[in-house]
């Protein structure tokens, strides 16, 4: 096969990661229900608010697939640090990034795909798992670990100070991606920031993704 078409599909395919990731991000969080009456939520509560919510169902399965677009975008962006000074922070960004998507799709999965499953279950049995369900919510056990998808946010907050101080994409798109991944991981009942945080990734990365695809003809 060409190596030219092949780095051209490669090319066209990341900048699709930068478009599509914050576009399913915005959807995933306009969704949510209670949006413009922020607070944060207790494990029960977040039981509660996604039973029978296919339609929540629906944007955290999309945040799952997703994780794989975050991949991308970490590993690009070490690329493109790995050509100046900042070679370490990229690596070092990437590494927490990839091991925070990596673990977000084991939260969406473990939380978030059990609790479609459990909308086939009638409700006087829901109500007999609801300890276990508590359990598994308030991260108890290794569930502990589903807290390093903070690593997510961590890590390509690293990269987009090295990309700043890099000068490797224009300050503006920097800036406003250090600040929604900062703001991105906001606590379950307070989506309407996450959601303006998503607007501000998606602000930044459409416009450099774009560029990506275009170049890549």
């Amino acid at each position: 096969m060409n190596p030219n078409l092949i780095s051209q599909v490669g090319q066209i395919g990341t900048g699709a990661a930068f478009i599509l990731f914050p576009l399913i991000f915005i959807f995933a969080f306009a969704v949510h229900p209670g949006l413009m009456r922020p607070r944060l939520l207790q494990p029960e509560e977040i039981i509660r608010r996604a039973r029978r919510n296919k339609l929540l169902q629906l944007a955290h399965s999309l945040v799952l697939l997703s994780t794989a677009l975050l991949i991308v975008m970490a590993i690009h962006f070490m690329k493109i640090l790995s050509q100046g000074s900042a070679d370490w922070v990229g690596l070092i960004g990437a590494v927490l990034a990839v091991l925070g998507a990596i673990l977000l799709a084991a939260d969406k999965g473990a939380l978030c795909l059990t609790m479609s499953a459990l909308d086939t279950v009638p409700e006087e049995k829901f109500s007999a798992m609801m300890p276990g369900l508590l359990a598994m919510f308030s991260k108890k056990g290794w569930m502990i670990l589903l807290w390093g998808m903070l690593l997510l946010p961590v890590g390509f907050a690293i990269q987009a100070v090295g990309l700043l101080k890099a000068n490797a994409l224009p300050s503006w798109q920097s800036i406003l991606f250090l600040i929604g991944v900062l703001l991105v991981g906001t606590p379950d009942g307070m989506e309407i920031i996450n959601l303006s945080a998503s607007i501000l990734m998606a602000t930044a990365m459409i416009p450099y993704g774009i560029h990506l695809i275009a170049i890549a003809f």
